[in-house]
Formats: C-alpha cells, sequence, structure tokens
C-alpha cells in the first residue's frame, strides 16, 4: 500500500495494545461485577446443564466406539471364507486373527462362531476376566488364550479345549465341554430374525461376573450360523469412575427395563446382591436412587428434554444429562449423568463481591507491563517493516536475523532473514532484475529431479488387444479399472509409488519419493502380491463371464533420474534412464520364458535372503553394451511350497550346463529334466533354442 492509499486516522501498535488491553479487562470486570447473582445463578444452572450434556455425549459415544468396533471384528469374521463354510479346523490364520481382535478390544472377552449343526469355535483371553475366571477354566498359569472346537463327525459332535500362551505354543489339551450346544444358546436363538438386534439383553456372564451383552450377528452367506463376542462393561465401570463431575456427581449406565449396567461403584452394587455365592439379578434404578434421580428419567422418557432440573428430599437442586447409546439397537441403553448444581456456583457466590476491587487492581498493576510489551513488539514489527521495505527495493546489504520471545515474530524474522538471503544467493547467479521480478510475481522453481536407486516395475495384461478388441467399451473401461485398482493397492501396500498406466499395463517404482531402505525386497513382494490380488480378480471376473487378465511384470534395480518433468503449466513426477528401459524389457521377456516376473541379477542379489529366485537366461537388450543374467522370481521364502524349492533346485545344475559344459551334456541334462517336469516353460525354450557358445546367444 504506497502513502496515496494510507487511512487518514492511524493508531500505533503500542497503543493499541494498551487501548484494547484495558478496555477489554474493565469491560468484562464490571460486566460481571453488575451482573445480579440471580443472573449468575441462571447462568451457572445453563452451564452446569451444558457440561453435564458434554459429558453424557461423550461417555455415550465412548461406550458407542466400543460397540462398533466390536460389530467391525464381526463383519470381517463373518466375511471371512473359512467361517462361511465353517472350516475352522487346524486354521492358523482363523485363530491368529481372533488373537489380535482380542488383543485389540479390551472390552472383548471372547470371540466365537456357531453353526447350524453344531459345530462351533470359540476364543477366549483368559485373563481379561479376571483370576476367578481363570479359576472356573481350570487354566494353566502361563495360558493367555482358551481355544474351543466343536465338530461333527458322523453324527456326532468331537470337542476340544486347548490352552494356548500369547506365541500360541499349547500348552494342554483336554475334552469338552460336553453337552454344549451353540444350537440352543441364547445369543444363536433368533439372531436370523428380522426385529433382532446387534445386542441380546443383558445378563451377569458366568465366567466373569459382571455385567454385559453379547453382540451377535447372522452369517448372510455360506453356511447359516452366527458370529459373536461377549462386551465386558468392567471398564465402563472404570469410565465412568474417572469423570469429573465435582464432589458428588455420578453416571449410570442403564436399560429401558430400569436395570443398572454401569456404575462408578457396580462392583459394591453387585456384592451386596450376592446369595450364598450366587450372582443375582442386575441392580435396579430404583434401588440405588438416594437423591430423587427417578423423577429425572422418568421425565426424560417421558418426552421431556435431555437436560432436567430436579431436587432431593433435603431441598438441594440437581442438573441431569441423558443420552442414549445408539449401537445398542434394541437393548436400548441409556447414559445418564447426575451433579448437584450448588457445587458450580458457590465459588462464584463468594466472590463477586471482590470482583471490582480485583479488576481494577489487575489494570493498574499490569498496566506498566503491558506498556512494556507494547513497546517492545512495537519495536520489532517496525524493524521488519523496514527490512521488508529494503528487500522491496532490493537493498540486500547484511544485517544480523531479529529476533523475539514472541514465537510469531521470531518465526517471521527468520523468515525475513531466509528470504533475504535466498534473494541475494540468486543474485550471484541471474540478474538482479530478473531475481526482484521473481520475488515480486511470487514464481516458484519446481521442476528438476536427483539421480537415485530405485527398484522399478513394468506390468502388461497378456492378450490384451485380443481379449477386448470386440468386448463393449463401457464394460473394458470398467473391468480394466477394477484391475488397475487392485494393482495398484497391491503395490501401494507394498511401499510402491505409481508412475503412470500405459495403456493395460503400470509403472511403478519404490525409494522415491519417500525413501525406502528394503526397496528391492518390498518390490518382490509387491509384485508377488500383484499376482495374488490378479487371482482372486480373475475369480471374480470368470464368475462375471468377463475374461481372465493375466499379468506379467518385469522387476529390475538401478540407478535412474526421478523427479518433476514437464512445463511450467503441467509436471510429472517419474522416473527416466536405462534402468527404467532395462525394466520394460524384462516384462516383455516374459513371453519368450512363459514366466510371470523377470528380474534382473541386480535386484536378485538385494533380495535372494527374502525370496527364492530361478535363473533363466543371460540377455544382451538392445541398447545395452552388457549382457544380464535374468531370473524368474518365484516366491517369499518359507511361503512357497516344496516343489518349487525342488524346481529350483533341479534347475540350477541343468542351467550351469547350458551356460558352460558342451552341448552333448546340457542335451543331456535338459533331456532328464523335461523328463521330470514336462510342462516346464523355461527348459522348453532353451531345448528349442540354438545352442553355442554363452556369448553367442540372442540379443533381447
Amino acid at each position: 500500500m504506497n502513502s496515496s492509499t494510507r487511512l487518514p486516522v492511524r493508531l500505533g501498535f503500542r497503543t493499541s495494545i494498551i487501548a484494547l488491553f484495558v478496555g477489554i479487562v474493565l469491560a468484562v470486570g464490571l460486566t460481571l461485577v453488575f451482573l445480579s447473582f440471580n443472573r449468575v445463578q441462571a447462568i451457572t444452572r445453563s452451564a452446569a446443564s451444558s457440561f453435564l450434556d458434554s459429558v453424557a455425549q461423550l461417555s455415550a459415544d465412548r461406550i458407542d466406539t466400543r460397540f462398533s468396533a466390536v460389530r467391525n471384528c464381526l463383519e470381517i469374521l463373518k466375511g471371512l471364507p473359512s467361517v462361511q463354510t465353517a472350516g475352522i479346523l487346524n486354521d492358523p490364520r482363523l485363530n491368529a486373527l481372533l488373537a489380535s481382535m482380542l488383543r485389540n478390544n479390551r472390552q472383548l472377552f471372547n470371540l466365537y462362531v456357531g453353526y447350524d449343526d453344531g459345530t462351533f469355535i470359540e476364543m477366549d483371553m483368559i485373563d481379561r476376566a479376571g483370576a476367578s475366571a481363570r479359576a472356573r477354566l481350570r487354566a494353566p498359569g502361563e495360558a493367555v488364550f482358551r481355544l474351543v472346537i466343536i465338530s461333527q463327525f458322523k453324527g456326532s459332535a468331537l470337542a476340544s479345549t486347548t490352552f494356548l500362551t500369547d506365541d500360541f505354543v499349547i500348552l494342554s489339551e483336554r475334552p469338552g465341554p460336553d453337552n454344549y450346544d451353540p444350537r440352543q444358546r441364547p445369543w444363536y436363538k433368533g439372531a436370523d430374525a428380522p426385529d433382532a438386534g446387534l445386542l441380546t439383553d443383558p445378563y451377569i456372564f458366568f465366567a466373569t461376573g459382571l455385567p454385559g451383552y453379547t453382540v451377535r450377528m447372522p452369517l448372510d452367506d455360506g453356511r447359516k450360523g452366527v458370529v459373536a463376542g461377549d462386551v465386558l462393561l468392567d471398564e465402563a465401570e472404570d469410565m465412568l469412575r474417572k469423570q469429573h463431575l465435582g464432589r458428588s456427581g455420578f453416571v449410570v449406565l442403564f436399560d429401558d427395563a430400569g436395570r443398572v449396567l454401569a456404575h462408578p461403584e457396580m462392583s459394591r452394587l453387585l456384592a451386596a446382591d450376592l446369595k450364598g455365592g450366587a450372582i443375582g439379578a442386575l441392580p435396579r434404578l430404583d434401588a440405588i436412587d438416594k437423591i430423587g434421580l427417578s423423577k429425572a428419567v422418568a421425565a426424560w422418557r417421558g418426552g421431556g428434554s435431555a437436560q432436567q432440573f430436579f431436587t432431593d428430599s433435603h431441598g438441594r437442586a440437581y442438573a441431569a444429562a441423558f443420552r442414549s447409546v445408539e449401537t445398542a439397537g434394541v437393548a436400548h441403553l441409556h447414559l445418564g449423568v447426575f451433579a448437584p448444581i450448588d457445587e458450580f456456583y458457590s465459588q462464584i457466590e463468594s466472590e463477586r463481591r471482590n470482583l471490582i476491587v480485583i479488576a481494577l487492581g489487575f489494570v493498574l498493576a499490569t498496566l506498566p507491563l503491558v506498556f512494556g510489551i507494547g513497546s517492545m513488539l512495537s519495536k520489532r514489527l517496525k524493524a521488519l517493516a523496514r527490512q521488508t521495505d529494503s528487500i522491496q527495493r532490493f537493498e540486500l546489504e547484511h544485517s544480523p536475523q531479529l529476533h523475539s520471545i514472541i514465537s510469531e515474530i521470531d518465526d517471521l524474522g527468520r523468515s525475513v532473514f531466509t528470504m533475504r538471503t535466498l534473494i541475494q544467493t540468486f543474485s550471484y547467479f541471474v540478474p538482479r532484475r530478473l531475481v526482484q521480478q521473481l520475488v515480486q510475481t511470487g514464481t516458484a522453481m519446481t521442476l528438476g529431479g536427483s539421480r537415485r536407486e530405485l527398484t522399478i516395475l513394468f506390468t502388461d495384461v497378456v492378450n490384451f488387444t485380443g481379449i477386448t478388441e470386440s468386448a463393449e467399451p463401457a464394460k473394458v473401461m470398467l473391468y480394466t479399472s477394477r484391475y488397475f485398482s487392485a494393482v495398484s493397492e497391491a503395490v501401494m501396500a507394498a511401499k510402491g509409488t505409481i508412475d503412470k498406466f500405459i495403456g493395460d499395463g503400470v509403472m511403478a517404482f519404490w525409494n522415491a519419493p519417500a525413501d525406502d531402505p528394503d526397496h528391492a525386497p518390498n518390490g518382490c513382494a509387491g509384485a508377488l502380491a500383484l499376482l495374488r490380488a490378479n487371482d482372486r480378480l480373475n475369480a471374480e471376473f470368470e464368475r462375471e463371464g468377463w475374461p481372465a487378465y493375466r499379468t506379467r511384470c518385469g522387476l529390475h534395480t538401478g540407478t535412474a533420474v526421478v523427479g518433476n518433468i514437464g512445463s511450467e503449466d503441467r509436471m510429472n513426477y517419474t522416473a527416466l534412464g536405462a534402468a527404467v528401459n532395462l525394466a520394460a524389457r524384462l516384462e516383455g521377456l516374459n513371453k519368450n520364458y512363459g514366466t510371470s516376473i523377470l528380474v534382473s541379477a541386480a535386484l536378485r542379489k538385494q533380495a535372494t535372503a527374502r525370496f527364492l529366485f530361478r535363473s533363466v537366461d543371460r540377455i544382451s537388450p538392445k541398447g545395452f553394451a552388457e549382457a544380464f543374467e535374468i531370473y524368474e522370481l518365484r516366491c517369499e521364502r518359507g511361503e512357497g511350497d516344496a516343489a518349487d524349492c525342488e524346481l529350483c533346485r533341479d534347475w540350477e545344475p541343468v542351467y550351469a550346463a547350458l551356460r558352460s559344459a558342451p552341448l552333448a551334456v546340457a542335451e543331456s541334462e535338459l533331456t532328464a529334466f523335461l523328463g521330470k517336469y514336462p510342462e516346464d516353460q523355461i527348459a522348453r525354450y532353451h531345448q528349442t533354442s540354438a545352442y553355442t557358445a554363452p556369448d553367442n546367444r540372442k540379443s533381447a
């Protein structure tokens, strides 16, 4: 803004700060002083009601979150093929998933699945229910999980109970439980009814001695059955106890029947209801009501406001707030928060007479301090204004960075200093006038790149043109987009970066833009995951009547230039160089050898400790001065079957003979190998090739 557009009246920063401070303090102080006590009381009642409403909403949300987390676990379980088909025997992955869900959901004691033929699986986290449950279950001291499986064999139920450590080491196994039929349990009955709720009615669990619900869902696909989990509410009791509501406030969780599900003193209430060692019914609201809260509950349930006021038998006024737990469904859970109002405004009443004296004394006492702070800030801001004006005039003489105890002003001083240094540096390389124009227009130089080692992936769909040339264009786009989505998710899950889609192919790389020291192993993992995702997608395509997309991949690790390339108005973050070209060549060579993933020797060197590779050939790609050994990526070590390992062991001596042994010996080794593996495409390729010296091999 130049001088001709300045406002006619301007205030200094120091004067503005002092005037603002004095005005705010006096306005607030005098307003509070002259408010009548009745008005203060009304405000406090409203504030207390709002505060209790916030506490009720927060507590209800936390309970909702706990139930939602359990519901999400059940959704995942019911979608598993092993659960849908009742393939629960000897399934370590299912057992590991159940254990992981229990570890991550502290409100859960167990998860289980029951089927219409009586088949059943249950996993308990033993210590979640306390020492009494461990004693009831007769669990070994080191046991963390209890696994119960009931299977059906020739019309008879075979039940077993296994106790496991946290690492799934078996501690003991025993038969039983006998005569347990999940179909007769309350959580199973009626679970698939149209009006069935997510939660059962509340009851006290046998294993824990604590109140709770069973969260259940019927299986939608596959076998008929129900997945369920028992939700412990002892954590809710602890959460309610920790709510800070003055000296006398408290929170209660109850249902439509008036039963108390959680209370800050729930353990004491349950203990008082023990009769001869047996656990009785849940306590009721009217049994714990010592302040008349039943009146507020009745008024709310009768259609009244969620914020209620009532008095106890001694005339003490209370505020209450109510919220329903949304995920409880037909269980109809509600949360009530209660606190006496006088605990909110007693301090205000005792201090209001001294407010005017305190307010005026505060203003007078702090005026010198405010004057000093205003002067200091004004001085720093004026100095910054002078520096920015000098930069605008391109007067770049050296001056020290301006510092301040105020973080925002200190940051501004550093920014101005950095801007001056940057412009001064640019002025050494380009005309100062050009630098000045860049500063004035805010132009940023963002194009460019750097050279770094990457692992590069190229993919292609076999016979994509033949598959799609006669198909409906809309369907081609739809199914190909699903294919790209599956491929992209697999690559990104392995920490890869999708560069671009090239027709029906994908280019991706690892170790850019974020550093990835394990880029070569991650590239291999991404390629294998890509093929697995492709197989799953092809199964869906087959069910939908669409041809399968078989993917071939090329992987190479090498140095490339990576960064932004393009024009000022259009850029692309990509990689360029010979390493990129070699990865693309490797993808195309899969067609010759009948392979799915071909990799270079450079990648194999960095990933061989984790993955199993098979020697394929030595090639001399066009445009490259040297020859390259190429390999087939078979699987991750420890995950492939024994056949993969045996094939690789049998093949490597044959390949060595092909590379260096006399032709007759090589042909003999190859013939013997094909006798054992007649369908092996790599061996067939070498059988049909003309073998001379290795340095006379064909170029790629």
